[in-house]
């Protein structure tokens, strides 16, 4: 939904956030650190940092807080790496070109989405007595008696019924958290998304475990972008989580996995991304007519919503409730991708 382009690498905020409000300055970090502690702290930190005073360190007030000249000069040479980095913005991958690109970087020489390797979702069974249920279908009903039937409906109309399915599978599972616009910034793209499904780990501490697009049409290009934002998503986490983990875990200790959905409000596409690979179900129609038959006779709607709704509540389940250890997470996806 978002209309940004390739913007510069500009970090967010001059002071870490350590809990509620209470920060503690660059220069604080500087002294509490050696160089190399700091650097490496810095690099996991930086969406986080204030693009002004980072990007105007110079030797002279490194040194002027106690740093040798070899260390200043580190770290000006890392401050000036960050303001020359530029992350390209998601919504500034519109061809097929460009995803065959993007494609090509996971091994798949094509620009059709149906060559990405599929897998079975998860499923969780949807009582349709249950209230969240209920609520859901009426609140789409209701949207459909005020706004109209979908078809031809621009993109903030379609948001409307995605909003109230991703709400009701969150509502569902609880302990989760749902944050529309949300600003991720990965290691080469940056935007907003339209939605951030987050696990709440502790009161500083939210992972990223889904990551939703609502297109009005552009399907093929809507799943490229929301590749990359399930990329940057697996980015933050790893980042988050290399500050609170013993590097002691028996395979790779950047391994990560997000879930991604892609949606008009009628049709639903669903990825996997992992740091080995990519896999959607963009073989398999998961569709919801959103017409004004419906008002008549809801028995499709109904029936196309639970089919939907136990997917999303499936893939959330299975990212929320398991551990957080990367060797955990690589073998849960390695059990998903052998199911046919």
């Amino acid at each position: 939904m978002s209309s940004e382009t390739s913007t510069p690498y500009t970090p967010a905020s001059t002071s870490i956030s350590v809990a509620g409000n209470e920060t503690v300055s660059l220069a604080d970090k500087i002294k509490k650190y050696d160089t190399a502690k700091l650097i490496e702290y810095l690099q996991g930190q930086k969406e986080e940092l204030n693009g002004g005073d980072l990007f105007d360190l110079t030797e002279e007030r490194l040194r002027s807080v106690g740093l040798d000249l070899g260390p200043a000069m580190r770290l000006v040479k890392f401050a000036k790496e960050c303001k020359d980095k530029k992350l390209r913005s998601f919504p500034s991958y519109k061809t097929k070109k460009e995803l065959g690109e993007v494609l090509e970087k996971y091994g798949i020489v094509s620009r059709d989405i149906t060559r990405i390797p599929q897998f079975i979702p998860s499923t969780h069974n949807i009582n349709e007595s249950a209230p969240e249920f209920k609520l859901c279908i009426d609140d789409i009903l209701r949207g459909i008696k005020n706004m109209g039937p979908v078809v031809d409906s621009n993109e903030a109309m379609r948001c409307e019924y995605i909003s109230t399915i991703l709400h009701t599978a969150v509502s569902i599972l609880g302990d989760l958290v749902i944050t529309p616009q949300t600003n991720i910034i990965g290691e080469e793209n940056t935007g907003r998304v339209d939605y951030a499904i987050k696990k709440i780990i502790s009161e500083m501490l939210e992972e990223i475990i889904c990551i939703t697009e609502g297109k009005q049409n552009q399907v093929t290009i809507c799943i490229c972008q929301n590749l990359l934002q399930c990329r940057s998503a697996c980015d933050m986490n790893i980042n988050m989580n290399k500050k609170k983990r013993k590097v002691d875990d028996a395979f790779d200790p950047d391994y990560d996995y997000v879930y991604g959905i892609v949606s008009t409000g009628t049709d639903w596409y669903f990825i996997l991304h992992s740091t080995d690979g990519i896999y959607s179900t963009s073989r398999t129609e998961y569709r919801i007519s959103l017409t004004e038959d419906t008002l008549k006779d809801d028995t499709e709607l109904r029936k196309n919503v639970k089919r939907v709704l136990e997917v999303i509540v499936g893939l959330l389940k299975d990212r929320a409730v398991g551990s957080e250890k990367p060797a955990t997470k690589k073998r849960r996806v390695e059990e998903i991708i052998k199911k046919k």
